[in-house]
């Protein structure tokens, strides 16, 4: 029996998740940024596969982290179907998925590169994920044991030592200087909470890995303009991923003109997103690793998981 082809056009995946980036940004809501004592529950971890145990990164961080389901528990934990099924956990019916994003190589037919080899390019796919909360038989959640107990504060101080960064104190204004190379914070007792005073170091710590001796990322030249903005979305998406680590839940205060920076941008290019959250997710890796026992504790990230053969020959 002959296969009927669909004329029903691809789905476009970077438009997917760009399009609900924006109309929770149109509403008023930052999908990264959540309440810290939702409905009575903790500030879940960063979110990571049930079975594996293994963090999500990029994109999946930010679109996992916004969660209602994860929120309202505290638990950060997220499996496929079929990973649940395999350890004889049941997904309960009518339960509605989170889809996260992974690339994988694809082949194309009879197309060499210059050595020779078959030629491949990236393809973002698909993968609908289920949180704990929905899943029946699953243990209950326990936090990982960390070999070291932490503080949040003496963590991200402990941090901001490691970095050798050059902090200065003085003025009423929190900002890092490309020019000079060094973070600007008002004196501490300027600030409402240790958990503010903490959150904005590490925010502008942040900001410091892009120089071009770490990270090397574009700084804008003037308030105002695109790439000062995309810097800021991309600082405040780390701050965020950070947060989630240390249990940091102090907001940054930005401009509201940001946010019709990052609304413009995310409209006339459907991959920004996923470039500010893999810069992002640089970012916070490089400033949690200044703490020895982080970089001791992290395992490795989660990686496509489904039974689906990573190549794939397209035509």
């Amino acid at each position: 029996m002959a296969k009927i082809k669909s004329n029903k056009p691809p789905v476009d995946r970077y438009q997917e998740v760009t399009d609900k980036i924006i109309a929770m940004l149109e509403a008023g809501r930052k999908p990264w940024v959540n309440p810290w004592d939702k409905n009575g529950a903790a500030m879940m971890g960063r979110p990571v596969n049930a079975v594996t145990g293994q963090p999500y990164s990029g994109i999946n961080h930010i679109i996992l982290l916004s969660s209602d389901l994860a929120m309202q528990t505290g638990d950060p934990r997220w499996c496929t179907y079929n990973k649940a099924a395999e350890k004889k956990w049941q997904v309960r019916k009518g339960s509605k998925s989170e889809t996260i994003y992974f690339y994988s190589r694809v082949e194309l037919k009879n197309e060499l590169d210059e050595e020779g080899n078959p030629k491949t390019i990236p393809l973002l796919k698909a993968f609908p994920v289920f949180h704990a909360s929905q899943i029946e038989g699953i243990p209950e959640y326990a936090p990982a044991a960390r070999s070291h107990d932490w503080s949040v504060i003496e963590a991200a101080e402990e941090i901001m030592r490691n970095s050798g960064a050059d902090i200065r104190v003085g003025g009423n204004q929190a900002y890092y200087s490309p020019a000079t190379d060094h973070i600007q914070m008002p004196p501490k007792e300027s600030f409402h909470t240790v958990e503010g005073y903490a959150a904005t170091k590490l925010h502008e710590l942040g900001h410091w890995t892009g120089h071009s001796s770490r990270l090397n990322r574009t700084f804008g030249k003037a308030f105002g303009d695109e790439n000062y903005a995309m810097e800021e979305l991309r600082a405040e998406l780390a701050s965020a991923f950070i947060g989630s680590e240390l249990g940091l839940t102090a907001e940054i205060e930005n401009h509201s003109s940001y946010i019709g920076s990052w609304l413009e941008k995310l409209r006339n290019d459907k991959r920004e997103i996923f470039r500010a959250a893999k810069d992002a997710q640089k970012i916070a890796d490089l400033v949690l690793n200044y703490h020895p026992q982080y970089k001791k504790d992290a395992g490795p990230e989660q990686t496509p998981e489904d039974d689906a053969p990573a190549m794939k020959m397209a035509g």
